[in-house]
């Protein structure tokens, strides 16, 4: 990383957004200002609550958190690595869930990776769940969801950590 790039927190941004995009699917993007990714994600999981389990995990113990999106039937799974402040990113597609969700990471082709802070991570998951939660209700997530109501406690768990532990300077 440059010293450009610690200073100026463009630079150093993320952005990330969730839509419900249909009954029972909702399209993700994560992009970090050179490159981006999009995945159109199945309710076959409770896939917004495990982004934000899986984000919510970097202010633990563990260096590295692992979550999965159905993709029907593509399996896009995220590994987190913590690395003091910063995460690397990396996200690898899978053919088949069905078939490869114990697979090891390396048998999946990488389609996308980043490294950015944790708290830029956490702070655009937060607002983008927020967004959906402000766009829709938590009853009407549910309608659209279908199978998984909003994940409010995983959310309000999140934003306790991110406000308690980053010194985040964005509103929030």
């Amino acid at each position: 990383m440059s010293a450009d790039d610690r200073r100026n927190p463009v630079t150093r941004s993320l952005h990330f957004s969730w839509e419900l995009s249909g009954s029972g699917w909702a399209t993700c993007r994560i992009w970090d200002g050179s490159t981006k990714h999009r995945d159109s994600v199945s309710y076959c999981t409770n896939a917004l609550a495990d982004l934000l389990k899986g984000v919510t995990g970097l202010y633990g113990p563990h260096d590295i958190q692992r979550f999965s999106f159905d993709l029907e039937p593509a399996e896009a799974r995220w590994i987190l690595r913590r690395r003091k402040s910063d995460v690397h990113l990396t996200i690898r597609r899978f053919p088949d869930m069905s078939t490869s969700f114990d697979a090891p990471d390396e048998k999946g082709t990488l389609v996308w990776t980043s490294t950015r802070p944790r708290t830029s991570l956490a702070h655009a998951v937060l607002m983008a769940a927020e967004k959906v939660r402000r766009t829709h209700g938590e009853d009407g997530y549910l309608q659209k969801w279908q199978l998984h109501a909003f994940p409010t406690t995983e959310l309000e768990t999140l934003r306790h950590l991110h406000l308690a532990a980053d010194d985040c300077a964005l509103q929030h």
